[in-house]
């Protein structure tokens, strides 16, 4: 039995009914789908209907329309959109200030009428590229979903240590300015964290599930899984070259390293070690301290934190720590926010 391939399907938004037509003409010699509206109303309407089958993920909307104009239909699949939508904008000759605004509002491409077949098929290439990357990412939290669900973290453990790093990479990039990072890269960090055990797939269940020490030839076993996470990790990279994933290797690869040298898999010191690691390190330890584990009870607070100082130069980077005293109180709601 044989499955007929679905056609891509592009969200046209335009009230002129005439350069609805063209536009709808010109996408499907090109072999798209077209799902049409008339306003934002309508357009709203067309995605909510489509958004659990995932199948239409573009929309080329025009700004100046009736009932709700394009900034506002921006605005609100922003807020409300689980999975991403491409939006590309159809603007003015000249019309660089409403443009700019639909841009910031969070349009990712635009087109200038009278639109011209050649520019469209670009624009939507890139389009493309960018949504396939994502299905990628999501393919990889998938994973990570699975590698949690084997070993047996505690249910919030993703999103705690997730708000952990954010924390800590925000006030970094505030703080340390030596760190180089950008309010877009803390974010970034925050993104592929759940990634960080994504090797535990590899560890068998007698181990991973071991209520009580392991030994000494089952920890080397354990260890294994940051190198195979990594190198899982980074083999998509170099397939892909997206940035984003290179922090994801970054962190899976590096996270169980210490600042004094003595961590694994590499053995690196200090500065040698991805900051992202460096954030991941304490973020991933506090959660562990915090929480209960088949081998341990969760510690009370008092011992989390005198540990945490005790690591200082030692586990963590020094400057992490001092993140981690200025936001100690966020820490605290995330931890009674998540618990379980």
């Amino acid at each position: 039995m044989t499955t007929k391939t679905e056609k891509t399907k592009i969200l046209l938004v335009e009230d002129d009914l005439s350069q609805r037509l063209l536009l709808r003409m010109t996408l499907e010699k090109m072999g798209y789908e077209v799902v049409e509206a008339e306003n934002g109303v309508q357009a709203i309407v067309q995605l909510e209907a489509h958004s659990e089958r995932l199948d239409m993920r573009i929309m080329i909307t025009d700004l100046s329309m009736p009932e709700m104009d394009g900034f506002e239909l921006i605005k609100t699949i922003r807020a409300q959109e689980v999975h991403y939508t491409y939006i590309i904008v159809l603007t003015s000759q000249n019309d660089n200030v409403s443009l700019m605004k639909a841009l910031s509002l969070g349009a990712d491409d635009f087109l200038v009428k009278p639109v011209q077949p050649e520019e469209l098929k670009l624009r939507l290439q890139g389009c493309q590229r960018l949504l396939r990357l994502e299905s990628q990412e999501e393919l990889i939290f998938s994973l990570a979903n699975m590698a949690e669900y084997r070993s047996h973290e505690t249910g919030h453990h993703l999103k705690r240590v997730q708000h952990y790093t954010r924390i800590l990479a925000k006030d970094l990039a505030a703080n340390v300015p030596e760190f180089s990072l950008s309010i877009q890269l803390a974010d970034e960090i925050a993104r592929v964290s759940p990634l960080h055990d994504i090797g535990k797939i590899a560890i068998s269940d007698n181990i991973l599930h071991k209520p009580g020490k392991l030994t000494a030839q089952e920890f080397e076993i354990m260890k294994t899984h940051a190198q195979v996470g990594g190198n899982l990790l980074y083999d998509i990279f170099k397939k892909t070259g997206s940035p984003y994933l290179k922090i994801a290797y970054e962190i899976a690869f590096y996270h169980h390293e210490k600042y004094n040298g003595l961590g694994y898999p590499e053995g690196l010191r200090g500065d040698d070690i991805p900051v992202p690691a460096r954030i991941m390190a304490l973020a991933d330890v506090y959660d562990a301290l915090c929480t209960n584990r088949c081998y341990k009870d969760a510690f009370p607070y008092e011992k989390v934190r005198k540990i945490i100082l005790e690591e200082k130069g030692e586990h963590f980077d020094p400057r992490v720590v001092e993140s981690f005293l200025r936001q100690e109180e966020l820490f605290l709601e995330i931890k009674e926010k998540y618990v379980g």
